[in-house]
């Protein structure tokens, strides 16, 4: 991977734009059994030798859709895309455990559905005859399955992409991802990215009206997402048959090299608001937190974090996560600008307050389907959207503000995109011992 891998201001603006410009388009609870591999290759090579659909195409009205990573945000991401547009397929299940692919198909009635399970599962998902891949899987995996779609896709048999944010967990993958997006982008592959305040009106509208100067310079802003807390699963009972490495994957949100930690995993969102306002990403980071509510719970996360994000043109940005019991929540974003400021939330708060002041009053579409929406719309009208990069950016804002404060050292966006050769995943994904890392710690962990 070419470590020069750049983004300048221009091109994050020209690629926000373009998916600002989708709205115009419009006009698991239970766990599973440990991981082994899917006995239907037959089924693979059959589907691969099969006509394939044209719903890829321009004009076309069927889309086949497979998806990897059949936990809540995939199966959710099913459920969307059924709501989103006529004429779409669900073909193929994949995910690495058994058990999550069986109970997808029973909770979302596909009794012919194609599946696969295990490590590979995503390659088999991608030779299933598809037209659309829904990339769900933990962090960790993304960029490896993300550039795997990108090759399996020819210009005349294109696969299309729906990604789960965030997109990766370190510099390295970032930069993987990228050269991957751009690829895509060339290839005319549409990507849409599950950063889905992109896609809500409230936000576009008003977006829109502080891109338009109605707030005059943008000198500072906060973004938050303040939560109780996530789910932990004991490695015990019906799951005590796990490798290390297995149950790790199962509890994927409480290791770094899984998840990315939840100032990646969650606050993205709000990150992403802050690069869309600002019309790129930060210059340089100063962050800390650390891990204090999360007791003897296995995993090397920490539970907050708070970042200083200056931008371009000297203003500062504070950044907030945590995740505390009975704490007050906040999931929001403020935009201050010298002629007022924002509020926004994925609530359906959008105002602005000052010179030029803004109530939303329009329709409140649940975006999680919008942008559904919006990808199958561009794909059928040979548009195709591509937020790939968009995407892979706000990830890695969101990891410079966790390098930061696991190091205590300020940290710039040029050294994040030329300097960084931190790469946090294990060498190789596997059923087997685990990998697990030391929780960071500033004033010991380094940069890298």
């Amino acid at each position: 991977m070419n470590p020069s891998v750049d983004l300048s201001r221009r091109q994050f603006i020209r690629a926000s734009a373009a998916a600002g410009g989708a709205s115009a388009l419009a006009a698991c609870s239970q766990a599973p059994q440990p991981a082994k591999s899917a006995s239907t290759a037959a089924a693979v090579t059959a589907a691969a030798a099969a006509p394939r659909a044209l719903g890829a195409q321009a004009g076309s009205d069927r889309i086949r859709v497979g998806v990897v990573g059949c936990g809540g945000r995939g199966t959710g991401a099913v459920r969307n895309i059924l709501a989103a547009a006529p004429g779409i397929e669900i073909v193929a299940l994949g995910d690495l455990f058994e058990r999550q692919v069986t109970q997808a198909q029973e909770r979302l009635k596909l009794p012919n559905v194609q599946k696969f399970w295990g490590f590979d599962n995503h390659e088999k998902v991608l030779a299933a005859g598809i037209d659309l891949v829904i990339l769900a899987a933990p962090p960790g995996f993304r960029p490896q399955h993300f550039e795997a779609a990108v090759n399996a896709s020819t210009p005349s048999r294109k696969i299309h992409i729906f990604c789960e944010k965030p997109v990766a967990v370190d510099p390295v993958g970032c930069r993987r991802f990228i050269a991957a997006a751009r690829k895509s982008k060339e290839m005319g592959i549409a990507v849409v990215a599950g950063t889905q305040r992109r896609h809500q009106q409230s936000y576009v509208d008003t977006l829109k009206r502080i891109h338009d100067g109605q707030l005059g310079e943008l000198v500072g802003g906060q973004c938050y997402w303040n939560g109780s807390g996530i789910w932990f699963r004991e490695k015990k009972d019906w799951i005590a048959g796990f490798s290390d490495f297995e149950w790790q994957c199962w509890n994927w949100y409480h290791w770094d090299w899984l998840c990315g930690d939840h100032i990646v995993e969650q606050h993205i969102h709000n990150i992403d608001v802050m690069n869309w306002a600002y019309g790129g990403p930060p210059v340089k980071f100063t962050g800390m937190g650390g891990r204090q509510s999360r007791g003897n719970i296995p995993g090397n996360i920490w539970d907050h974090f708070s970042v200083e994000m200056e931008y371009a043109n000297g203003a500062r940005v504070l950044s907030m996560c945590r995740h505390t019991p009975k704490s007050t929540p906040r999931v929001a974003e403020r935009i201050v600008g010298s002629k007022g400021y924002a509020d926004l939330s994925q609530s359906g708060v959008a105002t602005i307050k000052g010179a030029n002041p803004f109530n939303y009053s329009g329709p409140t579409l649940d975006p999680y389907v919008v942008e559904h929406t919006h990808l199958i719309e561009s794909i059928r009208k040979n548009q195709p959207l591509n937020e790939g990069e968009q995407v892979a950016i706000s990830t890695l804002t969101a990891i410079g503000g966790r390098i930061s404060a696991y190091t205590g050292r300020e940290v710039s966006w040029k050294w994040l995109m030329e300097g960084s050769k931190l790469d946090i995943a294990p060498k190789e994904f596997k059923a087997g011992p685990g990998f697990f890392p030391k929780t960071p710690n500033p004033g010991e962990t380094e940069l890298v």
